[in-house]
């Protein structure tokens, strides 16, 4: 599994936790068990969701603070998701292989991908203010 596969998944699981309302480990390993059983990318997975999960108020707060008329609590759930996945990525995942660039623009695929016809722009002018910002 590439990386990219795994961002997707996070992505995807970051959405199934929103909606359900439910962050715990025992999700996370529900959804771990059908999705990457014997995967290459288990290491990466778990360390963001657990960075994730210990920082989400401070990656919401982020979030809230370049989000000019918008609160998590309005957003779509699909652009929240990918954009608290690449937040926690640039917050709190010191990968030198992984240029804070690539973050942005898979999240920006991702958001085009699965959100609507506004997320790829509206999630590229979050990240871009965060990365503007310093994050």
């Amino acid at each position: 599994m590439r990386r990219s596969e795994a961002r997707e998944l996070l992505m995807q699981m970051l959405f199934q936790m929103e909606a359900q309302n439910d962050f715990s480990e025992k999700a996370c390993a529900a959804f771990r068990s059908v999705y990457l059983e014997r995967s290459s990318q288990i290491d990466y997975f778990n360390k963001v969701y657990q960075r994730f999960v210990s920082n989400r108020k401070e990656i919401d707060d982020q979030i809230n603070a370049v989000a000019s008329g918008w609160k998590t609590s309005r957003m779509a759930r699909v652009d929240l998701a990918v954009l608290r996945l690449c937040v926690t990525e640039m917050m709190f995942l010191n990968e030198p292989d992984v240029p804070q660039a690539t973050s942005i623009n898979e999240a920006v695929d991702l958001a085009k991908k699965f959100g609507g016809e506004h997320s790829g722009k509206f999630v590229n002018g979050i990240l871009g203010k965060l990365s503007r910002k310093g994050l």
